[in-house]
């Protein structure tokens, strides 16, 4: 391991404007800024949100545990520190960051515009590409601010209390040249919803599609995803479906378009998208 050490806060932030660390072990008592704000401003650099901050420090009250946490920390390790006990945390902790920043890349690699956003339609995480977007808009976002229509804040906050419909707003943009919509793609856990950006939505939307060929919703959705190439197990781990599930609507789909195969019916969706266009 190659470590870099920082005695203070503002050296701990000026390293970190050179290098990105696979792991950051961050004291709470520290001359100026402390420990935990120290770590909320590493955390509020996009390319640092996904580095695990391990808290190493003599304060083991419940109350600084829940600062540390609630300032980025994914542990708190308190001394005497056993050395043996901290390289295994760093080892999990740098591994899971390691798998986390691996799918984020291949979605964004795959050209996925995705965002995390909780209830009150903060962002949590997105795809570099999802970024770029975010923050090329005319609007010029600032990292991790978005604003959200009132429709889609208000199905979030409603969603989250349990009180909001299955569906969520549709036809909303996120800009004010309508150029970027928004697709819901589904509830990660309790309060984070990952939302997929799109540049020409009317094009790209399930829905819209489905209503144009004559399908029901989920049979658009269906037809959406293999005609980006999806295979049926796919599609049905992306919709929640079981396999068997998919191929009914895929049958139905086939009849509706009078097709006979899963190529004829991408085809028609295809060249639905570029008759709209």
């Amino acid at each position: 391991m190659t470590v870099m050490v920082a005695l203070d806060g503002t050296s701990a932030l000026r390293i970190s404007e050179q290098i990105t660390p696979d792991v950051i072990l961050l004291d709470a008592v520290m001359p100026g800024i402390d420990g935990f704000e120290t770590c909320r401003r590493l955390k509020s650099e996009a390319r640092l949100a996904n580095v695990p901050v391990i808290f190493m420090t003599g304060l083991s009250e419940t109350e600084h545990i829940v600062r540390g946490l609630g300032a980025g920390g994914v542990d708190y390790v308190t001394k005497p520190i056993v050395i043996a006990e901290m390289l295994a945390r760093i080892k999990v902790h740098t591994a899971n960051a390691r798998m986390t920043q691996s799918a984020r890349a291949a979605l964004d690699v795959s050209g996925r515009f995705l965002f995390v956003v909780n209830h009150l339609g903060e962002m949590i995480w997105a795809t570099p590409q999802a970024q770029k977007l975010l923050h090329s808009d005319p609007l010029d976002y600032v990292e991790k601010k978005i604003e959200l229509p009132s429709p889609w804040l208000s199905w979030l906050g409603q969603t989250f209390k349990g009180t909001g419909e299955a569906k969520p707003p549709s036809g909303q943009s996120l800009n004010r040249d309508n150029k970027l919509r928004i697709h819901y793609m589904g509830r990660l856990n309790s309060d984070e919803f990952l939302l997929r950006l799109a540049k020409d939505a009317a094009l790209d939307s399930p829905d819209e599609l489905g209503k144009q060929l004559g399908l029901t919703v989920r049979e658009g959705e269906v037809l959406s995803w293999l005609s980006k190439g999806k295979t049926n197990r796919d599609i049905a781990q992306i919709l929640g479906l079981s396999p068997r599930t998919v191929d009914k609507h895929l049958e139905q789909i086939y009849a509706k378009l009078g097709v006979e195969n899963r190529t004829a019916a991408a085809a028609v969706a295809n060249a639905n998208r570029k008759s709209a266009v």
